[in-house]
């Protein structure tokens, strides 16, 4: 029952894999007009690529379809099959246009909009381009693996937080420039103190780039708290806690007007996902009412959790 209630899944679907694409396009972007003519680096999966690119001539894309796959086998096998298709889709996509883009974009184009500005002025544009294709394609569930699995590992056995390690990894694959030689289109060989001057740049890149994901994604991570008002409130609280998946409470109540005792629905969600529910309840009772507000912090399963200093802790700290 609750598997047929959305009779648009196949157009939302098709939006969301459009969205992901768009993400991807921006995210290859970045990359191919302001940070591979420069010689910039990053963080990432992406990051090491770009560096065997400069180094041996090997597409960006290449090396990133190639690790990518390797860590998904690898992650499949050690955390299970957790992986969407979704992410699978924005792996692939992003190696054919790192391999693409960078052939077809006009040279003058490049000199004229990118290189002309000098170094740090494409390394904010194209870690701002590229963290908005990120974050395009995580609101939209698609993920460009990476160093996100790399994390998910190494959290799996230590306990350490996901966010720390992807940030240790950038900084050491960053550095890991300063081992590998790096060559311009032109074959002139950069010298060291100008590879040193990249991975200050890499640095600023990571920190723009990731700035630009949180800040599209801010407003996903807030959340609602909606009541519903609907005669068909038991088929509606089914499909959202068993084919939504998430949490939902029943409410008595009793209309005043109508003198009726009716069952309110009470959902706490993210912000991303309220489109979602509305789409739920529109399509059980086009009748419904509901009442949506945004709530100040949300904590327990599923959402934040509750950071209290115990006397314990501060004894020990003491």
């Amino acid at each position: 029952m609750t598997g047929k209630v959305l009779k648009t899944t196949l157009g939302a679907l098709v939006k969301e894999y459009g969205f992901v694409t768009m993400g991807v396009i921006s995210y290859a972007l970045g990359w191919s007009i302001f940070l591979l003519p420069n010689n910039l680096i990053g963080g990432g999966v992406s990051g090491f690529a770009s560096i065997l690119y400069y180094a041996t001539g090997i597409p960006m894309g290449v090396t990133y379809l190639v690790i990518n796959v390797l860590l998904l086998l690898i992650g499949t096998k050690i955390l299970g099959t957790g992986f969407g298709g979704k992410t699978i889709y924005a792996i692939v996509m992003t190696s054919v246009m790192l391999s693409v883009m960078p052939s077809i974009i006009p040279a003058d184009f490049i000199q004229e909009f990118a290189t002309s500005n000098g170094k740090l002025i494409c390394t904010i544009i194209g870690g701002i381009i590229a963290g908005f294709g990120i974050g395009l394609s995580i609101s939209q569930g698609g993920s460009t693996g990476g160093t996100d699995i790399i994390a998910l590992l190494w959290c799996k056995f230590h306990a350490a937080s996901p966010g720390r390690v992807i940030l240790i990894i950038d900084v050491v694959i960053i550095l890991s420039s300063l081992l590998f030689p790096s060559y311009t289109d032109s074959g002139d060989m950069l010298p060291f103190a100008e590879k040193l001057a990249v991975v200050v740049y890499g640095l600023v890149q990571v920190t723009v780039s990731g700035y630009a994901v949180d800040l599209y994604l801010s407003g996903s991570k807030q959340s609602v708290q909606a009541f519903i008002f609907s005669k068909k409130a038991e088929e509606m609280a089914d499909a959202i806690a068993f084919d939504m998946k998430r949490g939902v409470s029943v409410i008595t109540a009793k209309g005043w007007y109508t003198k009726e005792d009716r069952d309110v629905l009470m959902v706490v969600t993210r912000k991303s996902d309220l489109n979602l529910l509305l789409r739920y309840v529109k399509s059980i009772d086009p009748d419904a009412f509901l009442s949506v507000s945004s709530v100040m912090g949300v904590y327990g399963q599923g959402f934040d959790t509750i950071k209290v200093r115990t006397e314990h802790k501060k004894k020990q700290k003491a």
